[in-house]
This record gives C-alpha cells, sequence and structure tokens, in this order.
C-alpha cells in the first residue's frame, strides 16, 4: 500500500482524509482508488457491497445502451468501457475474486417491422457516434443464437459490449478495499456534521461522530435522503424501482445462449444475460414508484412474457429468484460526480442505469478529485454543480414500462 498523504484541504483534526457515506459499487472503488493514492479512508454502509449491485444484470454496453440525447454521456460510457479490461484484471489481483468478466458480445434483436425499425435508427445513431456494430438478417441473428424466436426480423452485434457479475464484482471490492486498508463502520450515518461552513464528516445513527477531512456522498438512490446537507447542494437524486429476475439453465441445455441478448419487444425493452455458472438474468422493468421494492406479478410476468416470444425456450427454465432494487436516478440520467458548493463536499452519484458500466472510471475520478480538488477533464460535464440553479425540481423523463436500464 501506498504511504499516506493529507489533502491540502483536510482538517488537522480528521480522524480520516476522506469519509465515503455508501458502501455500493461506487463508494467501493471510490473508496479503493483514494486509499491506493495514499490517503487513509472511511466507509459508513450497514452492508458493504450490498445495495442496488445486488439486482443488477451487469451489462457493460455502452453501445446498445445509447439513448438520443445522452451523447455527453456516451463519452464517459465509452471511457469506462474501454478501462475495464485492466479494471477487471487489476481487480482481481488486489482481491483474489473471480469477477464474472466476459467478452462475450451483445446481440439486439428486434420481432416486428416497428421494432426493427426502431433498431434501424438506433443503428443509424451509433454509426454517427463513431460506434461499432454490425446489422444482421434474422436468418443471421439465428445463426449466432439458435435459441431465438424464428420471428426475429433482424438485429444489431457489438462485439465490444460485454458484462460482469455485479454481486462478484461488490465482493471483490470489499476484499480489495480491506486490504488497501480501509476501514468500514457498517452503520448508518444519520446525517453530515457541517462546521463553519464547510462538511466535516457524518453522525452515525448510534450518535457516534465520525470526522474526516473530505466527505463523499455516494449513497446511491438514498444520497438525496441525508440529513444535516444543505439544501443547495442535496443531490436531485429519485429512486427508480427496477425488478429482475434469476433463472437456471440445466447442463442439457447449455449452452442456452452464448453472448447478452436483448430485444424491442412491442415497444419494450428486455435483455437476457447468461451466465458461465449457468445462471440467466432477465430484465427489468424501470417504473417510478418512489422507494417501493415490491415485486409484483405483474412485473415478473411482462418480463418472462417478453423473454418467451425472443426466446421461447425460456419457460422450460427453473426461476430461482425474483428481485427489485432501486436506480439512483438523476434529472439527466448522467452521475453526479466530484466536489460541490459546501466545501470539503463531494458527491458521486445519480450514476442511474449505468452504475455498474461506470465503475472504473469513477473509481478514477474520483481518487482524482479527492487528491487535487478538480475534476480530470473527461468529468467535467458531470460536476454537481450543474443542477445549482434547479436541484429543487426532479422532474422524471418519460419511460415506457420497462426499459433497458439496469438497476446500478
Amino acid at each position: 500500500m501506498h504511504s499516506r498523504t493529507t489533502p491540502a484541504t483536510a482538517s488537522p483534526s480528521a480522524t480520516s482524509d476522506v469519509l465515503v457515506v455508501g458502501g455500493g459499487v461506487i463508494g467501493l472503488v471510490t473508496a479503493w482508488r483514494t486509499a491506493q493514492r495514499g490517503l487513509s479512508v472511511t466507509v459508513v454502509d450497514p452492508e458493504p457491497g450490498g445495495g442496488a449491485a445486488q439486482v443488477a444484470a451487469g451489462m457493460l454496453a455502452a453501445v446498445t445502451e445509447l439513448h438520443y440525447g445522452e451523447q455527453t454521456l456516451l463519452g464517459l460510457n465509452i471511457a469506462s468501457a474501454g478501462r475495464y479490461p485492466a479494471f477487471a484484471d487489476e481487480l482481481t489481483e488486489a482481491s483474489g475474486h473471480d469477477l464474472g468478466y466476459r467478452t462475450c458480445g451483445t446481440l439486439a434483436v428486434a420481432l416486428d417491422s416497428d421494432d426493427r425499425a426502431h433498431l434501424r435508427e438506433l443503428h443509424a445513431l451509433q454509426q454517427r457516434s463513431g460506434l461499432e456494430s454490425e446489422w444482421l438478417s434474422g436468418r443471421e441473428c439465428r445463426r449466432l443464437e439458435p435459441m431465438l424466436a424464428p420471428g426475429v426480423r433482424g438485429g444489431l452485434r457489438v462485439d465490444g459490449d460485454h458484462q460482469i457479475d455485479p454481486r462478484r464484482l461488490a465482493g471483490a471490492l470489499v476484499a480489495a478495499c480491506e486490504r488497501a486498508g480501509v476501514v468500514f463502520h457498517r452503520a448508518w450515518a444519520e446525517r453530515l456534521s457541517v462546521v463553519r461552513d464547510r462538511a466535516h464528516g457524518v453522525v452515525l445513527a448510534d450518535g457516534t461522530e465520525l470526522a474526516a477531512g473530505l466527505t463523499v456522498l455516494a449513497a446511491g438512490s438514498l444520497s438525496g435522503r441525508l440529513a444535516g446537507v444543505p439544501d443547495d447542494v442535496l443531490p436531485p437524486v429519485r429512486p427508480v424501482k427496477g425488478q429482475v429476475l434469476r433463472l437456471s439453465v440445466p447442463k442439457p441445455y447449455a449452452p442456452f445462449l452464448s453472448r447478452t441478448v436483448r430485444a424491442v419487444v412491442r415497444g419494450s425493452h428486455v435483455y437476457l444475460v447468461p451466465r458461465e455458472n449457468g445462471e440467466l438474468v432477465v430484465g427489468a422493468t424501470s417504473e417510478e414508484l418512489g422507494w417501493d421494492t415490491t415485486v409484483t406479478a405483474g412485473g415478473v410476468y411482462e418480463l418472462l412474457r417478453d423473454a418467451h416470444e425472443l426466446v421461447p425456450g425460456i419457460t422450460e427454465l427453473p426461476l430461482t429468484e425474483t428481485r427489485a432494487g432501486l436506480r439512483p436516478g438523476s434529472p439527466d440520467n448522467a452521475p453526479m460526480l466530484g466536489p460541490t458548493r459546501l466545501d470539503g463536499f463531494h458527491l458521486a452519484t445519480g450514476h442511474y442505469r449505468n452504475g455498474v458500466l461506470l465503475t472504473p472510471v469513477t473509481g478514477d475520478v474520483m481518487a482524482h478529485a479527492l487528491t487535487t480538488g478538480e475534476l480530470p477533464d473527461e468529468a467535467l460535464a458531470f460536476t454537481p454543480r450543474r443542477f445549482d440553479a434547479t436541484s429543487s425540481e426532479i422532474v422524471p423523463p418519460a419511460r415506457t414500462q420497462h426499459d433497458t436500464e439496469q438497476p446500478a
């Protein structure tokens, strides 16, 4: 581990250089990368490694998740996707954990003429954005994935969109943090401490006070609920519910799918992510229902119905798990990274559907910001201060019943 240094802005009485509120993948990667730079780091979370990562499918889909109006976010997504191979190798070595990282590629398909036209438009947008994807006929799609329904009308092959197991990623980050000397407080952060117009740490639910030179709020969908944060810097984050299913592929069916398959079915989106261990993840709904995390019969039915139209054989597989999680949505669907108007207070939240994908770049960006006080060039568009004038007005974007986003 590197020798410890203290950032110039830190309080001399701090118990740690950096305190991270939130132990999901974003908080953990921030802590790990910052500790690697020699700072003393504390993470506050009752269950480090929990949160949305336990629900997310783990698609690293910078190309197939491209949406109109999100070209700025695309740059950050592409940057993070490009760092994933080296990041995965380093984290595997640092933690001793297998991350389930697969470079198997993605196939996005359509089942009728309207959905085919939509996919053609997406392909054109990808090409205009300089992204690599190949248009395939329905027959070519079924040649790649024989389990696809006969009605598949066409698709996009994107070899650069990969996958990772978010649960393994979270576990590996916890282990890497522990090996790097990060201190964990397994408790809730009750409120932010502010002393003389500067963030000074947090007070835990049991009354314990933890001081720090710099405080990072990385609590996912809960980031907007930390007491003590001044209204003008409170992040405009809202919860967006996502229901996800997990099925098991028995050995006689293997290989069921060789790559991630996603589709537009009657205007709705569904994805199937096959793991090497035989697990098949199917998702995900996108519901603006506040803090509700109930798994509903309707959500499960719609996901299975659309997945069955895409891959009829799915109904023969055992259903092993149903889960619902909350994505941290932001007004522009992009993360908030770096320093706020409150001295000593940083944000790493609002990643919405791209939390797992943006894990490598977020760690690098936050470690840089915490040690220098400035954002690197690739993150300048994602400063929390872009919402300073409108942070009190959070307007959820219109969504179809289930979208391509994963809980993250």
